[in-house]
């Protein structure tokens, strides 16, 4: 059992770890050894608040399917094992963003001296642009 946070513990079998071909340079290496990881995780079967469902559904974006399936690839090491550590801390990490509630803004008003500052800063800019206008013939 990996412990995420207080509330969501997942089960190490529910994540699904296959080995692909990574992409990019690497020389032979690249070519012959399956040293990519990709991790799938089915969140249908973890129990999550709706909020927390709907955020993580948000962070998640493009890496989670219509299913409701997880899928990291991670492929910034050389090894299998650094890359599979690599993307169970990137579920990890995605889980533990989830699960934080966002503080709520609260609307304030513009104190007077902010109002006062913009205000002579567009001042000053229109002054700034009304001297670049040509002054004519006869001046």
């Amino acid at each position: 059992m990996i412990r995420v946070s207080r509330h969501i513990v997942i089960d190490e079998k529910d994540i699904d770890v296959t080995f692909v071909r990574a992409s990019g340079p690497g020389g032979q290496n690249v070519n012959k050894l399956s040293t990519a990881a990709q991790l799938r995780f089915d969140t249908s079967g973890l129990a999550l608040e709706p909020d927390v469902r709907s955020r993580l559904i948000t962070l998640a974006g493009q890496r989670m399917t219509k299913d409701g399936v997880i899928v990291i690839h991670a492929q910034r090491f050389r090894t299998q094992e650094r890359n599979r550590a690599d993307a169970i801390e990137r579920l990890m990490e995605l889980l533990r963003a989830a699960a934080v509630r966002p503080t709520p803004r609260r609307a304030t008003k513009p104190t007077l001296g902010s109002k006062l500052r913009r205000l002579d800063g567009k001042k000053r800019r229109s002054d700034v642009k009304a001297r670049r206008g040509s002054r004519g013939f006869h001046e």
